[in-house]
């Protein structure tokens, strides 16, 4: 079992357990070109599901780390209840918003994510106000730049990987970039427990930290170790990538040598 309070940053896309059609082709995208074998959660077992990774992430994180989980809105409830019972302390309730969302008949288009930022202990918590723009830095128009981009509503587009291999869902580079210059420091360790393409591990190499993560769908991590050992953030559709064979069995990258 891992060392308790070891991890800088939790910063992580669990599973929304809303049978997600993975190979459906929304988003503009190629179902062809999007890797097979996303692992769903049941509903039913969904607030057990986030108690359970929640109460080890908890665990690993110390006193004075930060932790971000994106999720969406229809079970959001269950996320909350499993904060609550650990004790962790939230900071903001953040939404980001995207640029598109899937077209819906009968209701507004949801074209937002929510983003917890918890922590274990408040006073502790690092927190880099001018890693990204100085106080005086301003707009042509003359406003704050370091005041709007604190401010909890956060409009960062998706990303589009046209013609490239992907995972179902993945996070934007930028999004990870401006939750580890504001809340981690070089050589800090950032652990995702559903690490997917292995965006979190990506960008946090590329920024200079040292990462962690687990994934249970062996392309995923196939996909993920490749980009890492690669040094590529786009791997081409026409590379072979991992094994067809899809497993329960999680595996870990603990981190590779930072180039």
């Amino acid at each position: 079992m891992a060392e308790a309070n070891t991890v800088d940053l939790v910063l992580t896309d669990p599973p929304f357990a809303i049978d997600f059609e993975a190979q459906r082709s929304n988003y503009n995208r190629k179902g062809s070109r999007v890797l097979s074998g996303y692992a769903e959660i049941h509903r039913e077992a969904y607030l057990e599901f986030s108690r359970s990774w929640i109460r080890e992430a908890a665990r690993l994180l110390k006193p004075s780390g930060s932790m971000f989980i994106f999720s969406g809105y229809n079970n959001l409830k269950d996320i909350l209840i499993a904060i609550d019972e650990q004790g962790l302390e939230t900071v903001n309730h953040i939404i980001w918003r995207y640029q598109f969302g899937v077209a819906t008949r009968r209701k507004f288009v949801t074209s937002h994510y929510h983003v917890l930022y918890v922590c274990k202990d408040d006073k502790q918590r690092r927190f880099y106000r001018s890693a990204r723009f100085d106080k005086n830095e301003t707009k042509a128009n003359g406003g704050s730049l370091r005041y709007e981009d604190m401010e909890d509503v956060w409009s960062i587009p998706r990303e589009y990987w046209t013609g490239r291999i992907k995972t179902p869902t993945k996070l934007p580079g930028e999004i990870i970039r401006k939750i580890l210059a504001y809340t981690t420091q070089p050589g800090d360790l950032v652990l995702d427990p559903f690490l997917g393409s292995g965006q979190t591990a990506v960008v946090s190499k590329l920024e200079g930290r040292r990462f962690a993560g687990f994934e249970v769908v062996e392309k995923y991590f196939n996909f993920a170790k490749q980009r890492l050992e690669s040094g590529r953030y786009l791997i081409d559709a026409k590379v072979e990538v991992g094994s067809s064979r899809d497993s329960k069995e999680v595996r870990t990258i603990p981190g590779l040598e930072l180039g």
